[in-house]
């Protein structure tokens, strides 16, 4: 009798074991993150069809970037992010010399709407050079996709409007990291993504602070707060060249299950 009990311990125990392996193995097979941000930028800048270009008056405006990642543990394959980014803005601006754009020429003191569009989207492929509960190292390659346009648009009777669209993948080298702070839910990240091409440069950087609200088996639930800032450095890509900033504070959710 006290065989059997002692035998029906160590299958429950076994089997004990053997569950929560299951459940470690599954945490750990897969991972999934989705977030989205809100990003309010501040956008300054000149572009043309040549250089120099003049520089445009734009408002400020509140961007979106959404996101999904999926991680494993196959070392030899890289994991994948994938990353939707708008970036575009308007204003008005008094043209103070000759300005010939997108096949119009536009006279001295002309007023123009002015609009950027160059949204984009990544395709990152990434390896955790470090995982752990404290530090987080991210290292791998960024294909990102603009497509979209230029355009002004005079404010007079005639209405000339000279546009120029862009279609292009630019490859980018990727980095993100994250430092948790023991005991308090608290971390703080950064990450970013760059190229330096010939005469064309462009940077997507950000860094901030994150919290985690929630903390369980199912769904990890972080928010976070930063400070973003994009360059665009376009040197005859589809014939349209630019320098443009966008900066500004931004606030976000991010799921990870």
């Amino acid at each position: 009798m006290k065989k059997s009990s002692t035998n029906k311990a160590a299958l429950s125990l076994a089997f004990s074991s053997l569950f929560i392996a299951g459940q470690a193995s599954a945490d750990t097979l897969l991972g999934l993150y989705l977030g989205g941000d809100g990003w309010r930028a501040d956008a300054t800048g000149s572009f043309g069809n040549s250089e120099p270009a003049p520089t445009f008056n734009f408002n400020s405006k509140t961007q979106g970037s959404y996101y999904i990642a999926l991680e494993h543990p196959i070392p030899v394959l890289p994991n994948i992010r994938l990353a939707h980014n708008q970036l575009d803005a308007n204003g008005v601006t008094i043209i103070d010399g000759q300005f010939s754009f997108g096949g119009e020429s536009f006279a001295v003191n002309t007023t123009v709407a002015n609009q950027v569009d160059l949204t984009n989207t990544d395709v990152v492929l990434y390896y955790e050079i470090l995982d752990n509960s404290v530090v987080a190292l991210d290292l791998g390659l960024n294909g990102k996709h603009i497509k979209g346009s230029a355009s002004l648009v005079e404010q007079t009777q005639n209405g000339l409007q000279g546009e120029e669209s862009v279609s292009q993948w630019l490859p980018m080298l990727y980095i993100s990291s994250k430092v948790g702070l023991p005991l308090t839910g608290l971390d703080v990240f950064a990450q970013g993504s760059y190229i330096g091409l010939s005469d064309s440069r462009m940077y997507d950087l950000q860094a901030g602070i994150g919290y985690e609200v929630v903390d369980s088996l199912a769904v990890d639930i972080r928010v976070k707060v930063g400070y973003r800032a994009v360059n665009l450095r376009l040197d005859d890509i589809d014939n349209l060249y630019s320098n443009l900033d966008f900066k500004g504070i931004f606030a976000g959710v991010e799921l990870h299950f």
